[in-house]
């Protein structure tokens, strides 16, 4: 059996978490949270941006419009709120990629518009995993407003640790080329549902775990690929090499630092 075809410990991990944890939809073949629904019935093997002793995910700046004391709740829409619906499910990891319960989730956005409710909590909400460490938020894809790309704050804490306060993005949005805040290691899976979007992210943070196994590597370097590179344009369906695992370019860009395969599973997919 060679090693592209074994079945590392995150893997096991990560279907069986998928077997607990209902999806509101199949995101087939998306590079940061793929749910698939396998034939027979089996687990679906999930793949996240998460590998052991992986970079935490990064912070960003909180911004003008954070307020403390939002309500508790998964959704932040009612049915008669504009804008077109957008699903955002994923987990919170620790460094060994295990899951993290009753992990604090609190996010913030704009509306339709692109403006903030700075009066109540319209588009606000905080939540906590399941036992599982996955969460699920029902929103609206946010509105632009003047020198920022689309995205949507969040401040996630595990239980007893630091908080980090980061920001989510949408892949294809033009304004992610002049957006000084934007960094693409902080792109969602983002895949179209009839008239809605499902999105997905899963979040590392810097908490200490001890692995229950060692995650096997793959050292084979797949034909037709070159090693990455910075200052690189990759157009998508390149295939590169990096720190000895193959990946497939994702979306069109030109390589950066920070943005190396395995830190930005919303341009790469691994082989």
């Amino acid at each position: 059996m060679d090693e592209e075809n074994k079945l590392s410990r995150k893997t096991v991990l990560k279907a069986a978490l998928a077997a607990g944890v209902a999806a509101p939809v199949a995101l087939i073949g998306g590079p940061a949270l793929a749910r698939t629904t396998a034939a027979g019935g089996t687990a679906p093997e999930l793949t996240p941006a998460c590998h052991d002793d992986d970079d935490p995910t990064i912070a960003q700046t909180e911004g003008p419009y954070f307020k403390p004391n939002s309500p508790e709740r998964t959704s932040l829409v009612t049915p008669g709120t504009p804008g077109t619906r957008l699903t955002v499910t994923g987990y919170v990891f620790g460094r060994a990629c295990l899951p993290i319960g009753r992990a604090l989730l609190d996010f913030w956005q704009a509306d339709v518009n692109g403006a903030y409710d700075n009066t109540g909590y319209t588009f606000r909400g905080h939540q906590y995993t399941n036992a599982q460490g996955a969460f699920t938020l029902s929103t609206i894809v946010p509105g632009l407003y003047p020198g920022r790309t689309r995205h949507i704050h969040v401040k996630v804490q595990a239980p007893g640790r630091p908080v980090l306060t980061t920001q989510l993005y949408f892949p294809g949005e033009p304004r992610n080329n002049t957006d000084t805040i934007f960094d693409a290691r902080l792109l969602m899976t983002v895949r179209d549902n009839g008239s809605a979007k499902d999105a997905a992210f899963d979040f590392v943070l810097d908490v200490p775990q001890t692995p229950t196994s060692t995650r096997p590597t793959s050292t084979a370097t797949p034909p037709g690929s070159t090693s990455w590179a910075v200052g690189t344009a990759y157009a998508a369906g390149t295939r590169v090499t990096y720190g000895g695992r193959g990946y497939v370019c994702l979306q069109p860009h030109t390589a950066q630092p920070g943005w190396e395969p395995p830190a930005v599973p919303a341009l790469w997919r691994a082989e």
